[in-house]
Formats: structure tokens, sequence, C-alpha cells
């Protein structure tokens, strides 16, 4: 008989004990509100940014309502006007382009390797167009960050890094979100913290955390900020930056700061699950599992792998037959949205030319969560189901591949 798998891969593991115990003492104190704070207390905000600046070695670091209300603010931050254009991946998640949406900049899309990373090729031809570039880190994919950057440098571009999927991931050792002017992460459920929405931004440098602390909603109480630049910097912009707020409550850091504490075991764990269905699936006739660089320290918090020029019947075949043996796989490539799965051609509201070979990766691409709650013996038996059903649809139907 075949095997099913019977977890859910929607459940989280609950928030730490001690979380718990910090969110109720700040209920019990109804100061909720970050600059609700008596004296010269730092209050549970303040104290994650320093802790998440600390962490992530940056000099400066603003805790706010969502990863998408981190790069609009970071945007903001760096002068993106009504029209401008800005560079973006074209293998992301809708808040990305919808972020520039936001602000009235206009996407232009960079197309994405089977790495599932950023084109450098394509990002370097198109780098004259624009003097911004939104880089998503999707699904924890590190692009190499040392040629990204010495083209964005040739180039004048300022880059900000959207790390809502590489919390804990590195490159060469340097911290996901630190290789640009800006980091942006996400504490949203799914995420590597999570406070059910939130987000967290950081920079070293001084004007954009001065105009992203006006822009959060400080009004003039950025002094009482965990990690601020001096007052003569907040002078400077403070009459012409716009409060479009959106910061974090006491209650939700109350609850990311111990689950911040204990991120490397986490992402230790994520990468143990990773690679028990990277080695289970490895070698399937018709699949390919991404390869990771060396240079690349990641968080297997969600995996991949492409099935390369099958056909749309093909690909829902696989879906369908993994998801009666109670496996859920996304698909990138379904020419309709569905949940969180969309295409740049998807975003009407952004402008896009033809990249056929981006189309073709994209159309190939099957994600799957892996949540913590799955044990080692959880993931071998997905793994299992899925080499077991991709290979039975590859051999009895056949992928019906196009020409090269």
């Amino acid at each position: 008989m075949s095997e099913v798998f019977k977890g859910v891969f929607t459940q989280q593991e609950p928030i730490p004990e001690d979380g718990i115990a910090a969110a109720l003492d700040v209920m019990r104190s109804g100061r909720l509100h970050r600059y609700n704070l008596v004296g010269d207390e730092v209050g549970e905000v303040g104290e994650l940014e320093r802790e998440f600046a600390a962490v992530t070695g940056a000099r400066f670091a603003l805790a706010v309502a969502s990863g998408g209300y981190a790069l609009a603010c970071a945007l903001r931050a760096v002068g993106v006007k009504p029209g401008e254009r800005v560079l973006t991946n074209a293998f992301t998640l809708a808040p990305v382009p919808g972020a520039i949406a936001s602000v009235n900049a206009v996407p232009v899309f960079v197309g994405v390797t089977e790495n599932l990373t950023i084109d450098l090729d394509d990002l370097d031809a198109k780098a004259g167009e624009a003097r911004v570039l939104m880089l998503s880190h999707m699904r924890g994919h590190l692009a190499d960050m040392d040629r990204l950057m010495d083209i964005c440098t040739a180039h004048g571009i300022i880059v900000i890094e959207d790390c809502a999927h590489t919390m804990g991931a590195a490159w060469k050792g340097r911290p996901s979100g630190r290789g640009g002017l800006i980091g942006c992460y996400s504490t949203q459920t799914y995420k590597h913290l999570n406070s059910g929405e939130g987000g967290l931004l950081v920079t070293d440098d001084e004007e954009v955390m001065a105009r992203a602390a006006i822009l959060s909603g400080s009004y003039m109480l950025y002094g009482r900020h965990g990690t601020v630049p001096d007052e003569e910097v907040f002078e400077r912009v403070k009459y012409d930056t716009p409060n479009v707020s959106g910061r974090m409550d006491n209650l939700r850091a109350a609850i990311l700061r111990p689950q911040l504490a204990r991120l490397d075991a986490q992402c230790q764990k994520w990468n143990d699950r990773y690679r028990v269905v990277e080695d289970g699936i490895g070698g399937t006739p018709g699949l390919t599992v991404i390869e990771r660089p060396e240079e690349e320290s990641y968080v297997g918090s969600s995996i991949q792998f492409l099935l390369l020029d099958w056909s749309d019947d093909a690909i829902e075949d696989v879906l369908s037959r993994c998801a009666a043996r109670g496996v859920e796989l996304k698909w990138f490539g379904g020419a309709e949205p569905k949940g969180f799965t969309s295409r740049y051609d998807s975003w009407r509201y952004a402008p896009s030319r033809a990249m056929p070979e981006t189309d073709r990766i994209l159309k190939s691409i099957v994600d799957m969560r892996l949540p913590l709650t799955f044990s080692l013996e959880d993931c071998a038996l997905i793994a299992r189901i899925i080499r077991a059903e991709v290979g039975a649809v590859w051999q009895g139907q056949g992928a019906v591949r196009r020409p090269a």
C-alpha cells in the first residue's frame, strides 16, 4: 500500500514559553504602543532593534509592521520618486513589486537562473535603466553577492535586499541583508521569526535610518528608538520626511526577542530537514535539484526543485498525485495566480518584456514548505512520495518536452 503523509504544511511551532510570558507582561502593563514608555526605559521594540542590529552587525535597526512595509519604507528612505524605474527579480513574491508600485515607481524585471537567483548577466545588461535594485533573495537562494555588488557599484546602483526568506543566511560569512545599503526582513508566520506580521530594516547609513524612523511614524519621538543616529541627522531630514505609519508594537517585539535568541539553532533544524528531502529526491529522473554554492550559508525553511521542460499537464499530475498522498506542493509556473504563487506577467500594474529563458525556468519551479513541526522521518517520507510520483509520471506518461 502507498505511504501517505498526514502532517500539516501550515502548522508552525508554538511561540516559546518565555515569549508567551513576555507577551503577557506587556498585555498586563497595557503599554502596547512602542512609545508608551516610562522615563528612560527602552521598551520591547527598542530592545529588539538593539538585539537585531547586533545579530546582523548593522549600526541601525528599525522594527516595523511587516516585511512589505520595510521594503516600501526603504524605497521612500532612498528617495524613489513616482514614475522612477526600480530593478527587481522576475522570480519573487507579489509584495516585492507591490512595494515598488506602492510608491508609484515602476518595476523593471531581471531574469532568473536555474539556481533560482537573479540573472547577473541580465542585471548587468539592464543596470543603466535604474538607480535602485530591490534584490529579492527569493525562497532563500543567495546570488553571487560579490559579483552582484561589483555590477551595482560600477553602475552607481543602490541595493535594497529583500531578506524575507534569508534571515540567518549569509554569503561568505556576511549576513544576508548586509551587502547593500538596506536589508529588509519579515517576521510573518511562515518566516524564520514568527509574530504573525512584522518586519525589520537594517542599515549603516545615518540619513537612511533617520528618514526610515520618521517614515515609520515616530513623530518627534525618534530618540526613543533602540538604535538611532545623532539628533543633528534628524534635524536635516525631519521637515521633509512624511509620517507613513507602520510601527511595530511592544507585544510583537516581546514575542520575537526570545525567538531571535534561538535563531541559529532554528536555522540548523531547518537545514537538517532540507538535507533529508534534498538527499531523498536527488537523482529522480526528470527532476532537477537546485545547486547551492559553497559560499552560501542558507536556511532551508522551504525547498524547490525543477521539472524543466515538462508539460503543464504532467506537472499538474505530479502535484495532484502528491496531494493525494498528503504532500502539498506549490507550482510557480501556473498561468493563473494561485495562493501565494504568481509570475511577473501576472502583475499587470507592472509592464514587462518577454524573457523566454526566465519563463522556461519559472514554468518548472515546484515549491514546498518545511515547517519545524515536521520530524526528520516525516521529511524522509515526503521525499519518498515526491520521488515515487515524479518517477511515475515521468515513466508512465512522459514529460512533453519542448524542442531546444
